[in-house]
């Protein structure tokens, strides 16, 4: 909507709904002022810049007084509309809003959008003055930040219904996304941020001296990434990575916050709607650090990535977290062995979900591993896959066999095979004999078969040591029933009157340990 110079004094900072007639053009009774209006030219802020750009440059021009005099005037304007858009209106109970506030919220919006227009104007030609650029910080700060403890429980449950948005959003068609009823002119306001972000006649050190861009203004945009609105945290990205890119002075800075917001959601809290974004912005800034890296950076990696693994919602941050782990290992193989020993300290014990992502990720990193780094685990990594494989579920083993097919892994393997084959052939041949998928079973026989290939002989020795173990171990068992038959029966002798109790489950050769009993009389 174009703003008349006409209608300057009626503007405040509260809409004004009495004359309504006159800035939206109804009512009879004021048809004559209504044409007066009409015919007089509308100057715009868009046409008062251009009016300003010529001026620059034709200060000679017989009309340069006039177009001093309306540059003055458009500033002038600008500074009443930036003080319109700083009026919060409720947009969470819209029931019960008046129609003043209805037409204040609409008012506002087409405020903004012609605001927009004129800084995507400015960002090309000419600096904007620093009272303007401090109106304008100071206008996003009061509509951007606000309290999320409050407004979470007043957001909209949406189902998105077009296939199309769920793309967009990049969500499950399944899922229930929150969806913020501000957001028409909250969308406005960031994009004022954003080309205000992108001036090339923006200079950055003044900004920051100018208390516009300081460090308080990024701290606050780190905590809306809390934001429950996938659109919000969207458009968050691009702000805070253009920060990042052009304030070179606030980098240091906004590393530590970055880790300040990941500690809270580790160690306190495990609950964060916008993991995955600050993820994203973190992988785009690890992929430009130079190599060398420094102990900064490998600290960040040991202290605040690795852990990264431990809450329960890894599943909704993972791609992002696996995509900044493995850009250290690439840059610097030698901190494989960092990420190795995260994950085997992390890595669940009765999360499947988890249990497949750990796999995936430990696959990636395999590949980028060199043989030194390799040999330092190859032990405690061969047990483990032996665990994963002898999974009941039979995703996890089945990911666990597919590492497997790996060229990159199964050329380690075989440059290690002394220490390899003993740890992984007891889980194979278990699968092979109890393991209930026979899917399962052809994957399992086909890493028996490739073992044997790469070295027959160290293959029939660990077989040969794994037949006597297992005689072994069945004779230990057979040994333990018959001891427990005979205290049966020499009980039953004792006090044949009294019921006699088995012991189910585990049996332990202490008669102190209590246990779950079942009579022996019943049948099972």
């Amino acid at each position: 909507m174009a703003l008349d110079l006409v209608q300057v004094p009626c503007i405040t900072t509260n809409f004004d709904h009495n004359n309504k007639h006159i800035l939206h053009g109804h009512g009879d009774s004021n048809s004559s002022a209504q044409k007066q209006i009409r015919t007089r030219r509308r100057s715009t802020l868009k046409e008062l810049f251009e009016r300003d750009s010529n001026s620059n440059n034709n200060p000679s021009s017989p009309n340069s007084l006039d177009n001093s005099m309306a540059v003055s005037s458009s500033e002038t304007i600008l500074m009443k509309k930036i003080d319109i858009c700083k009026v919060l209106y409720n947009d969470h109970n819209t029931a019960k809003s008046s129609q003043d506030d209805d037409d204040g919220r609409e008012f506002k919006i087409k405020t903004l959008l012609e605001i927009l227009e004129f800084v995507k104007l400015a960002k090309h030609y000419k600096q904007l003055p620093h009272s303007i650029v401090k109106e304008l910080f100071a206008m996003i700060s009061v509509n951007i930040f606000r309290d999320f403890d409050s407004e979470s429980k007043k957001l909209r449950v949406i189902n998105i219904n077009p296939p199309e948005l769920y793309q967009a959003l990049d969500v499950h068609e399944d899922e229930n996304i929150m969806l913020d009823p501000s957001w028409p002119h909250l969308q406005v306001v960031y994009d004022i941020l954003l080309n205000l972000l992108a001036s090339s006649q923006m200079d950055p050190k003044s900004l920051a001296r100018g208390s516009c861009l300081d460090k308080p203004f990024i701290l606050g945009l780190l905590d809306l990434f809390e934001s429950e609105d996938p659109r919000e945290r969207e458009v968050l990205k691009a702000i805070v990575h253009r920060i990042y890119e052009k304030f070179t002075f606030f980098r240091c800075f906004m590393r530590r916050a970055f880790n300040n917001v990941l500690f809270r959601f580790i160690f306190e809290t495990e609950k964060h709607s916008g993991i995955a974004e600050i993820l994203e912005v973190l992988g785009s800034i690890i992929h430009g650090f130079a190599v060398p890296l420094r102990e900064e950076h490998k600290l960040f990696l040991r202290r605040v990535l690795m852990p990264l693994h431990k809450p329960k919602c890894l599943n909704a941050y993972h791609p992002q977290l696996q995509y900044c782990v493995s850009q250290f290992v690439h840059k610097d193989s030698k901190l494989a062995s960092v990420v190795i020993r995260g994950l085997m300290s992390y890595w669940p014990l009765t999360n499947c979900q988890k249990e497949m992502l750990f796999l995936g990720e430990l696959e990636e990193v395999l590949e980028a591993m060199e043989e030194p780094e390799f040999k330092k685990f190859a032990v405690p990594l061969s047990r483990q896959l032996s665990r994963s494989l002898n999974s009941s579920h039979s995703q996890v083993a089945e990911r666990a066999l597919y590492i497997w097919h790996n060229e990159r892994f199964v050329d380690l393997v075989s440059r290690h095979m002394e220490q390899i084959v003993p740890a992984v052939v007891s889980g194979v041949e278990k699968n092979l004999r109890e393991h209930w998928s026979k899917s399962i079973q052809e994957e399992t026989l086909y890493v028996k078969k490739k073992l044997e290939e790469l070295d027959p002989q160290l293959f029939d020795e660990c077989m040969r040591q794994f037949e006597e173990e297992e005689s072994k171990a069945q004779h230990v068992r057979r040994k333990r029933e018959l001891i427990w038959k005979q205290l049966e029966s020499m009980a039953a002798r004792a006090a044949p009157d009294q019921p006699i109790y088995k012991t189910s489950g585990y049996q332990s050769s202490s008669m102190s340990i209590k246990v779950v009993q079942t009579p022996l009389n019943v049948v099972y």
